[in-house]
């Protein structure tokens, strides 16, 4: 007898949350060695384009908002909660589809790994930075490279899904 209401990705949330706890888990343990080996503004070179930081953002992508006085830091906390929220509803939903679901699993994770930092210390821990030619990319983390990985893997699932019709 089939079970009116269950969703045919149900069964897959478990490997999809699975996928987001390997973000956040990558994203903490690589945070814990830039605070425990590392002091603010410090700098190490790596290659000619890359370099380990080690930068507080209190704001969100590029530092916006970052001087905004402190409420900012309950503000992403508080889109993040909603975003984890929203995003689990739709891996239950859409769990069969892999591109999107896994998509949506690692921006689930980076946000997560994000609000960790708000929580625990005020602000995100930075620590890649890319350059070349004297101009720096602003610095960020396992967790912001997830949630841009995460959010290129939708627009090429969208992409696809329009091109079939």
């Amino acid at each position: 007898m089939a079970t009116k209401g269950k969703s045919s990705g149900g069964n897959k949330l478990g490997q999809w949350l699975g996928l987001a706890l390997i973000v956040i888990l990558l994203d903490q343990f690589t945070k814990v060695l830039i605070l425990g080996n590392f002091q603010l503004g410090d700098s190490r070179f790596v290659t000619s384009f890359f370099n380990v930081v080690r930068v507080h953002n209190t704001g969100a992508a590029f530092s916006f908002l970052a001087g905004a006085g402190g409420w900012q830091r309950w503000f992403f906390v508080g889109l993040g909660a909603l975003a984890t929220i929203f995003i689990t509803v739709m891996l239950r939903r859409h769990g069969q589809q892999t591109l999107f679901a896994t998509a949506l699993s690692l921006i689930l994770g980076g946000a997560i790994g994000n609000v960790i930092d708000r929580l625990l210390h005020g602000y995100v821990v930075d620590f890649i930075q890319v350059h070349a030619g004297g101009w720096y990319f602003p610095s960020f983390n396992i967790a912001d490279s997830a949630i841009t990985v995460g959010a290129v893997l939708l627009i090429w699932d969208e992409i696809r899904r329009v091109r079939r019709g």
